[in-house]
């Protein structure tokens, strides 16, 4: 009897230890990927899709560096200066976003979010590098695309990004203060609180940008922004493609309780904020209406880890073929970096990767060859490495 369960047990025990389907990231750690270069308060990490082997990181006061994407390198120079036009009066304003636009290499065209002031908004603005080589910038190229109001200094959202249909994508938080107090998530007539997708290659209605045809409110009677992609968000920070399923992934930030979010945005939906937290009921706190929200595939708490995601990106890079797939993300108080792994299921699956309290993680990206970086905030830019 005591052998038979001995065997039974070691069956169990080391047949799920050695299963193939857990992930070992044991052997994954966290290097500097560029010891010689600091940043001032990263938030942002590009490339220009140019074949240069380029890397671009936003500084949050108002400046885009260049560099080579190259270990060894000394220096990143100012790409873009903006300091006199960003403002950066609460922790979350400034410089926010940087997109390239898919003909970069033949047009030069590149598009940047920031927050402006007089009155408080955020502003999508077209620029263009100088054509000998990409490396600087015409200050008078300048070509304001978008401009949305902001009521209040935080959830400003801020990510730019080119989708696989070719139009740009924006995110807006929800206006901020605490609590969406005029409950923009949910309303329809604002910008705010939404993933936008504009056609920034066509302009039309009196705008510096076109509605793409099949956007879920476009040509709507009631006054919808016809703009919006996806709403009900309350501060998407940090959303990327999977180039592999074209999936859009993003992360949305938790009020105090807090639930953080991650969430696959999809053409139409309603991601539920202020109604719901996660998979929790907001406001109102208990019975709340749950019919026609789309509700996210993962969240996590204080006792899980933190409490400001930071959404990144699905590994598709050579280097770490243990993360082959996984959808990286961070938090960035606890410093806190995971990998979900999703199929469609009710019950996706997070691992840890690392836990490093020295960690910022106000962003992740990628490069040419989809290898992972991550910004922190204190300076320095980091990347997962595999070890054997």
């Amino acid at each position: 009897m005591n052998v038979w369960f001995l065997v039974v047990f070691a069956f169990f025990f080391f047949g799920c230890q050695l299963s193939p389907d857990v992930p070992d990231f044991k052997n994954i750690t966290l290097e500097p990927a560029f010891s010689s270069l600091r940043f001032e308060q990263p938030v942002d990490l590009q490339h220009a899709p140019d074949g240069s082997n380029r890397l671009f990181v936003i500084e949050q006061k108002g400046i885009i560096r260049i560099f080579e994407n190259d270990p060894q390198v000394k220096e990143a120079k100012v790409f873009l200066d903006l300091t006199h036009e960003v403002f950066l009066g609460g922790s979350e304003e400034g410089m926010l976003g940087l997109a390239f636009h898919p003909r970069f290499k033949d047009n030069g065209y590149f598009y940047v979010d920031y927050i402006a002031a007089n009155p408080r908004r955020t502003v999508v603005a077209r620029f263009q590098a100088e054509k000998k080589d990409r490396q600087s910038v015409d200050a008078a190229s300048k070509f304001v695309v978008l401009e949305v109001e902001q009521p209040y200094s935080n959830h400003n959202g801020g990510q730019l990004a080119f989708g696989p249909d070719g139009y740009l994508y924006v995110a807006l938080g929800d206006g901020g203060s605490g609590g969406d107090p005029h409950n923009h998530g949910q309303d329809l007539k604002t910008l705010l609180g939404s993933i936008l997708r504009i056609d920034v290659d066509r302009a039309s209605a009196g705008k510096n940008y076109s509605i793409p045809k099949d956007n879920p409110f476009a040509g709507n009677r009631e006054g919808y922004g016809e703009e919006i992609y996806a709403y009900g968000l309350r501060n998407p920070w940090r959303f990327s493609f999977d180039p592999v399923t074209q999936r859009l992934w993003a992360g949305d930030v938790g009020q105090d309780n807090p639930y953080e979010e991650v969430d696959i945005i999809e053409k139409g939906k309603n991601y539920g904020w202020r109604i719901m937290e996660g998979f929790h009921c907001f406001n109102p706190p208990e019975n709340c209406p749950q019919e026609g929200l789309t509700l996210p595939v993962w969240e996590y708490t204080l006792e899980g880890g933190g409490r400001s995601i930071t959404g990144g990106h699905v590994y598709r890079g050579k280097k770490v073929p243990d993360l082959q797939g996984y959808y990286i993300y961070g938090d960035f108080v606890s410093g806190r970096v995971w990998g979900l792994r999703y199929a469609g299921q009710k019950s996706p699956e997070n691992f840890l990767i690392l836990h490093n309290s020295n960690l910022y993680p106000s962003s992740f990206g990628i490069d040419e060859e989809r290898e992972l970086y991550i910004c922190s905030f204190d300076g320095s830019i980091y990347r997962l490495a595999g070890h054997p």
